[in-house]
């Protein structure tokens, strides 16, 4: 990695060093290997550390780098595709659905942007459905389903005493309904705590937030909240189509 001083390029200093580093990235190093330490990288390139990190903020929100607890900063190998769904219409937790359920409760502590998907009222019932993903091996999303109780009525803890299978209940109750249909968006975000715990990632490390309304009997029956690292996830839609996601 050579020596360059940044001194009179007009662009944003950390900008044009993200694009120095990025070819770098691509010549002289491999996928795992990891970077120097900050101090050597500032002093080879002739910046501060703070354009530094500006940089490598911007390198690992474009997926190049990860950082890892312990390791430091590596090379992060090609995005693995995620499929978000099939086109056909289906309700999580079909038999082909490589979500696991992780666990259930029902709680009337729900997000201001859900409860307004989901038309509650304050003091509303709603099951909690915990879920997550893993691809090749590598946890790659967690997801939160919000159902309201009045939809799915057969679900209570007397029935259901486990966590995992109170999930299990409430999937399989949401699967008796005729799904009309759904929409998603997508988003780009910073992982929370619990969920960088989950995806082994540092909490504020960029994520991709997918939301998804399901809509049975003419009103949204259940929105699911689902968490993508941005930086090892390319999400694919529908069977054919390919879409990179490239957060930045």
């Amino acid at each position: 990695m050579g020596t360059r001083q940044l001194e009179k390029v007009p662009e944003p200093k950390y900008w044009h060093l993200k694009t120095v580093l990025s070819e770098a990235l691509d010549s002289e190093f491999a996928v795992g290997e990891i970077l120097p330490n900050e101090r050597d990288l500032a002093a080879r390139f002739g910046v501060a550390r703070a354009t530094l990190r500006q940089a490598l903020e911007q390198l690992e929100l474009e997926g190049r780098l990860q950082r890892r607890r312990g390791v430091g900063t590596t090379v992060a190998p090609p995005r693995v595709g995620v499929p978000v769904g099939p086109a056909r219409h289906t309700w999580p937790g079909v038999a082909d659905d490589d979500w696991q359920p992780v666990d259930a409760v029902e709680t009337d502590n729900v997000p201001a942007a859900v409860a307004n998907l989901l038309e509650t009222a304050p003091g509303d019932r709603v099951h909690l459905v915990r879920r997550s993903r893993v691809t090749h091996g590598q946890p790659v999303a967690t997801e939160l389903l919000y159902v309201p109780a009045s939809v799915v009525p057969g679900c209570t803890a007397a029935v259901s005493p486990g966590a995992q299978a109170r999930a299990r209940t409430v999937l399989r109750e949401l699967q008796t309904l005729e799904l009309e249909g759904r929409d998603r968006t997508v988003e780009l975000g910073s992982a929370r705590a619990e969920d960088a715990k989950q995806l082994d990632r540092l909490p504020g490390a960029p994520v991709l937030v997918v939301t998804t309304r399901y809509v049975s009997a003419g009103r949204t029956t259940a929105v699911a909240v689902a968490t993508y690292r941005a930086d090892t996830c390319r999400l694919t839609f529908g069977e054919s189509d390919s879409v990179s996601l490239l957060a930045g």
